[in-house]
């Protein structure tokens, strides 16, 4: 299963997610306490192993900023939170970045990946970003199709029953596996991959 460790902020934060076994690994560069410069994404960018997809996230900026962010930060994708059109998609596609699309799993009903032209598409709570938990068992009933992650409120206590109620393609976490908001726990994030690898085998 794939799982990426989301808001790092730091190159120990990097490290550990790498160790840990993490697939992708996400910075911010939108408004959040997780928050870093393109510059500062940059220099996390280079502590991480080739095989392991970067991945800069926004949240409703022009899409003249994220590209240009994006290349400053010498990321392998870009993750889109927010209502961004399928055009949205189309127009950064000749970055050449892995593309993903961020929404609201309240609003995606019958949604497949690839639908706005994404090449993943990640579903978070309620409210994005909130960190909250919501009732994952409604994916399970109907999940989307393709390549699909969820987000919103995972943690090393939760993500085993969530995976098994919605059947995801992978999982992403963030305010799971800190100590307090921002701050990262390489002891939680060990514990949230061991937890996803053994849901994935049972």
């Amino acid at each position: 299963m794939f799982v990426k460790i989301c808001g790092l902020s730091t190159t120990q934060d990097v490290e550990a997610a790498v160790r840990a076994g993490a697939d992708a690994v996400g910075f911010v560069l939108t408004a959040s306490p997780r928050r870093v410069s393109p510059e500062q994404a940059r220099l996390l960018v280079a502590a991480v192993p080739e095989g392991v997809l970067t991945v800069a996230v926004f949240r409703d900026e022009p899409l003249d900023q994220v590209r240009r962010d994006a290349r400053e930060a010498g990321v392998g994708a870009v993750q889109l939170h927010g209502d961004h059109p399928a055009p949205a998609f189309a127009e950064l596609r000749d970055l050449g970045l892995t593309l993903v699309r961020a929404t609201s799993a309240a609003s995606a009903a019958g949604a497949s990946c690839g639908d706005f032209g994404e090449d993943l598409l990640l579903l978070d709570s309620p409210v994005p970003g909130s960190g909250e938990s919501w009732d994952w068992s409604a994916l399970g009933e109907a999940p989307p199709s393709g390549r699909w992650m969820l987000a919103g409120g995972l943690a090393p206590a939760n993500v085993a029953e969530a995976v098994a109620l919605a059947r995801p393609w992978g999982v992403d976490v963030s305010s799971g596996v800190e100590v307090r908001r921002g701050v990262k726990s390489p002891e939680l994030i060990e514990e949230f991959l061991r937890q996803v690898r053994a849901a994935d085998r049972g």
